[in-house]
């Protein structure tokens, strides 16, 4: 048995936090969170905006998150002319599929990460009318984002559900995982979006999915893309 599948008995939350901590992506995220609060500290000019957009992101994050597993994460690989279209978060999250217990694969790549951040920044510096309503925005999406993958990663580990909140989260995405790909989108929401979005069926209703851990038929070798 790999070590990515080996099952820990009685893992505590403290004992997923050590593991939590000991991988890049969530110190880039806390990084970034502490020089945005920084920042939007320094910037003062606090106005009612301000309280206005961590209510507005919290409405559409859920929406976002479903979009993005939707049409990013299980993107279907295809060809326009000699050109393969594939792009590195479908690919390493087709190997996430095909292995969910992979630590390494549970995590948003790096260079993908680092991507949304400095387009997060811009949007914060470009798209807001007020440089310090910006900087609002861009501390509130980055705690988002490190709360996305705490929650990710939580659901991955042998951490049991105490809180129902919890229950919920955990229970949707292992559904998604082990029972069908083609539902229960949600990671860190219990199952807003899905609910709107009609993704969100009774699970009893629900055929087990043949790909679940082979999305789209398309085989991958777990570990494989660890190195990208």
């Amino acid at each position: 048995m790999s070590e990515s599948t080996k099952v820990r008995r009685g893992v505590t939350l403290a004992d997923a936090a050590r593991e939590f901590w000991r991988h890049p992506s969530p110190w880039l995220l806390a990084a970034g969170l502490a020089a945005a609060l920084f920042a939007r500290v320094a910037a003062g000019d606090w106005r009612l905006g301000d309280a206005v957009v961590p209510l507005a992101t919290a409405a559409a994050f859920p929406f976002l998150e479903w979009v993005i597993h939707v049409f990013v994460l299980h993107w279907r690989p295809r060809r326009i002319g000699r050109i393969a279209i594939d792009p590195l978060l479908a690919r390493k999250h087709r190997a996430h599929h095909v292995d969910p217990r992979d630590v390494a694969l549970v995590f948003i790549p790096l260079q993908s990460l680092i991507g949304a951040m400095v387009s997060a920044l811009v949007i914060a510096l470009w798209v807001f009318p007020r440089v310090g309503m910006g900087l609002t925005f861009l501390v509130v999406i980055l705690a988002f984002g490190l709360v996305y993958e705490w929650c990710h990663y939580l659901v991955h580990t042998d951490y049991k559900p105490k809180s129902a909140l919890y229950r919920v989260i955990w229970r949707d995405h292992r559904l998604h995982h082990f029972k069908n790909e083609h539902y229960w989108f949600g990671v860190s929401t219990p199952g807003t979006a899905d609910r709107v979005l009609r993704t969100y069926p009774d699970p009893t209703t629900v055929p087990t999915s043949p790909t679940a851990k082979n999305l789209h038929a398309v085989s991958v070798k777990p570990g494989a893309l660890q190195e990208d």
